[in-house]
Order: structure tokens, then C-alpha cells, then sequence
């Protein structure tokens, strides 16, 4: 997994430079909760060769419905996952089996790489185009979608798959999370230990076709914590964001408009702002012009 740190160096004034060079096209989004106690909790996906963790079920969940929505080339198709702490279900039960003393499980160590349900949606979807891991402290909406900004400079790719997976855990990720806590006042995650959530963007280049853009917002706005949709902070790595990314989205299909998105604080750089527009809508020759 590739640890991602702040990318992006902020003007002379203090004030944040844009996270995207160019708008971004959403051509589809996809959620999925397992063993949250939310009343959308889906029953947990069966994969082939992926055994015990919601980790690559769900993200696989969320890749098939969007990849489905919105059917396109997956031959010029890139994909990234971002993961705070990756497959922890399976890194524990591995280390628990280790220290038992119990015969080593090659299974565990496969599926306990991030790596190995790309390849495995690679397969499935006919996906040719890279693949990325990124673990990162900061709100994964900022990283993946600089990330998909980048790829689609590359003329051979026409859409970029996003996704976030975050699990629940056991003591000794919750011990993690506390030591980051400490450092940096951030909120210990409340999920239970089997629950997972996962989250997918399919991203193009804008006027592709896409229904809805997002873009960098250079209007100024508040930093403080009532900018935040949510209320309250986001622990390190939460894909909260993205559910909100994708939440935004199914609103601006359904209704029009424009929606600010601010994302969680970096660190020591502040939130960065999106500003997602549906096409069409009345709203979108006074964005422009703001833009």
C-alpha cells in the first residue's frame, strides 16, 4: 500500500491552492454499509477466493454498481482504493493464527494486500488501464480525486474508478487509531468490529457525457468546524467524505443545482472545497461564472 502525504503546496498568502487542475465529470456513485446498525446494511457480498473480511467484498460491491450505471471502455479505465488501514479483519486473524502457532495460510497474506481485489476487478471488468493503492491521513475525497485529475491527463484513459473502504476492529486497531488521536485530537471511530464501509466514483473528463461535474472551489469559505456538513470532526482516514461526495450526487440528479463540499482538514493545511454541478440546472451559468 502506498502512504500518500500532502501533495498539494498551499500559496505564499496561506490561502489553499485548487486540488483540481481541470473539473472532473461523476458518472456514477456507489455506497455500501455492512454490520454498521444503519438501516441501509447490506448482507455481506459473497466473493470467490476472498474469505472472513468485508474489505474486498464491499469494495468490489461498490466498483460492480458503478461499472454497471455507467458501462463504458474498461480497457481505458484506471482504479484507485484509498485505505487508511487496509485489510485489518484478515492482518489480524493472520497474526493471531502466527502467534498461536497454527500452520501459515497463504490465503490470508493474498487477500490482506489491498492489491489483490484490484486485480481481481481488473479480471472481472476487463480493466487494463493502472491500478493504485493509497493510504493516506487525510480525508481520502481530497487524494483520490487529485489522483483521478492526474491520471486523466494520460490520453489513453477515459474514466478513473475511485474508491474508499474502511473497517471496524479489533483492540489493536482501536489502539492505532487512539495514538493517532493523541497527536492530533481527532475522534477514535466508533464502528463494530465486523462492520465495513465502502464507497466508489467513477470519474471521466468533463463534458464526456457526465450528468454531474465537481471542480475545485475558488469562492471563499469558512474553515471552521460549522463549514462541515457532517458537524463534528472525521477521524484519520474516515470515507465519510465520499459518502457524502456520493450522497451530493444522487441530490443534484434528482433535483439540479450546485453543492459545496468541504472536506475534512489537512493536516496543517486546512479543508479543501468542491463544487459539484448538475448540468441543466439553473443554478449552473451563475457557477460558471463564479469558477
Amino acid at each position: 500500500m502506498t502512504t500518500t502525504g500532502n501533495t498539494h503546496d498551499t500559496k505564499n498568502t496561506g490561502a489553499e491552492k485548487a486540488v483540481l487542475r481541470s473539473a472532473l465529470g461523476v458518472l456514477a456513485t456507489a455506497t455500501a454499509t455492512h454490520g454498521t446498525g444503519r438501516d441501509d446494511d447490506i448482507p455481506l457480498p459473497k466473493l470467490p477466493g476472498f474469505l472472513w473480511s468485508a474489505f474486498s467484498p464491499l469494495a468490489f460491491e461498490v466498483a460492480d454498481r458503478c461499472l454497471t450505471e455507467a458501462p463504458g471502455d474498461n480497457s481505458r479505465t484506471a482504479v484507485a482504493l484509498a485505505s487508511l488501514m487496509g485489510d485489518t479483519t484478515t492482518a489480524d486473524m493472520a497474526s493471531r493464527r502466527m502467534v498461536s502457532g497454527e500452520v501459515h495460510n497463504p490465503i490470508l497474506f493474498m487477500q490482506a494486500t489491498p492489491n489483490s481485489v484490484l486485480g481481481h476487478m481488473s479480471r472481472e471488468f476487463g480493466i487494463t488501464g493502472q491500478t493504485f493503492s493509497l493510504s493516506s491521513l487525510d480525508d481520502p475525497v481530497t487524494e483520490l480525486l487529485a489522483m483521478a485529475d492526474l491520471l486523466l491527463e494520460d490520453p489513453e484513459l477515459d474514466r478513473v474508478l475511485v474508491l474508499g473502504v474502511e473497517l471496524g476492529g479489533g483492540e489493536r486497531l482501536a489502539a492505532a487509531y487512539r495514538e493517532l488521536a493523541a497527536d492530533s485530537g481527532r475522534p477514535v471511530p466508533e464502528l463494530p468490529e465486523s462492520a465495513g464501509l465502502a464507497a466508489a466514483v467513477l470519474l471521466g473528463r468533463a463534458g464526456a457525457g457526465a450528468p454531474v461535474t465537481v471542480r475545485s472551489a475558488e469562492t471563499a469559505y469558512d474553515t471552521g468546524p460549522e463549514a462541515r456538513d457532517a458537524g463534528g470532526a472525521w477521524h484519520h482516514g474516515s470515507v465519510q467524505g465520499l459518502f457524502e461526495l456520493a450522497a451530493a450526487h444522487r441530490r443534484l440528479l434528482r433535483d439540479g443545482g450546485s453543492h459545496l463540499l468541504v472536506t475534512e482538514p489537512r493536516a496543517r493545511r486546512g479543508p479543501a472545497a468542491f463544487t459539484l454541478l448538475a448540468h441543466g440546472s439553473r443554478n449552473e451559468t451563475e457557477t460558471h461564472a463564479h469558477q
